[in-house]
């Protein structure tokens, strides 16, 4: 699969923002008891990840899911690149080109809840 074009637009209004989350919240998964509805990312993750745009030439994020050592689900950050022959992005390690000992992802993500904001509409 070509994954040159991302879907629609990037910036969405409020009211659809507030419809797909509506949707999630109706799906299995949001029904789910230990469902999360957000991430707070802090923003030491997105700008490492930055970085990786000039030393690494990125092109885009691709963020993975995972439980960390507190037992909290959590986003786990790596750049990935378009590769033009195959139209498929491919992910981008900091350091050890994907070696398991030396390779790089940045992580910081609390689920929301607990560390949403109760006054978002979202």
């Amino acid at each position: 699969m070509a994954e040159e074009k991302f879907p629609g637009k990037i910036e969405i209004s409020l009211a659809v923002g507030k419809e797909w989350s509506k949707k999630y919240k109706d799906s299995p998964e949001g029904r789910a008891k230990d469902a999360v509805d957000a991430y707070l990312v802090p923003l030491e993750s997105l700008e490492a990840i930055l970085k990786l745009k000039e030393s690494l030439k990125i092109d885009a994020a691709r963020a993975y899911k995972g439980v960390n050592e507190l037992g909290e689900q959590t986003l786990m950050f790596v750049g990935a690149k378009l590769n033009e022959k195959t139209g498929i992005y491919e992910d981008v390690f900091a350091d050890g080109d994907g070696d398991l000992g030396t390779a790089v992802l940045y992580d910081g993500a609390r689920p929301c809840p607990p560390f949403g904001d109760p006054t978002n509409p979202l």
